[in-house]
């Protein structure tokens, strides 16, 4: 969102470099103010909630930067994509021990990082290569797939979980 929206909205949706520049800023802001907000309401709602709350924002907000909207709606797609995002990160890290338990808990998160800090270097190259082999269109499907890659992958391991703790929850001497 970050290093392609600007150009994105430049080229395909016929924005100005600096109202383009402001948009992107927005999902910046969106960030923020969405850590902002989770990290109060963490006391009260559950870290599976945020996260499945904050892909679901985040789709929302991929949806109406896809969808041929007016203009002002779809740069609304911005900031929920930010404010989606949000709680995501620190809540799956924080999430860590329940799901995969504390012994593995230190290396999982060393791989949760490394494969977020991969994700920032190589994703952004790869829509500029698919992007220079057809258009910058593509840029909202992009953002939907990585998302809803991101949903399916968590609702699997929340799923794995569900079955894991039932399976041990299960009386052996019945």
């Amino acid at each position: 969102m970050g290093l392609w929206g600007s150009s994105y909205l430049v080229n395909s949706k016929g924005l100005s470099a600096a109202e383009a520049a402001k948009w992107v800023s927005f999902f910046f802001i969106g960030m923020t103010v969405g850590r902002l907000i989770s990290g109060f309401i963490t006391m009260k709602v559950s870290n599976k909630v945020l996260i499945r709350s904050g892909q679901l924002t985040a789709l929302i907000g991929a949806a109406l930067i896809l969808l041929p909207l007016p203009i002002p709606l779809s740069l609304t797609g911005f900031i929920f994509v930010g404010l989606g995002l949000a709680p995501i990160y620190p809540c799956l890290i924080h999430e860590t021990p329940i799901r995969f338990g504390k012994v593995h808990s230190q290396s999982i998160i060393g791989y949760q990082m490394a494969l977020a800090y991969t994700g920032t270097t190589f994703l952004p190259p790869l829509l500029g290569i698919v992007a220079s082999k057809t258009t910058l269109w593509i840029f909202p499907v992009f953002i939907l797939i990585y998302i809803l890659g991101m949903f399916v992958s968590s609702e699997k391991v929340n799923r794995i979980i569900k079955i894991r703790s039932h399976s041990n929850n299960i009386n052996p001497s019945i």
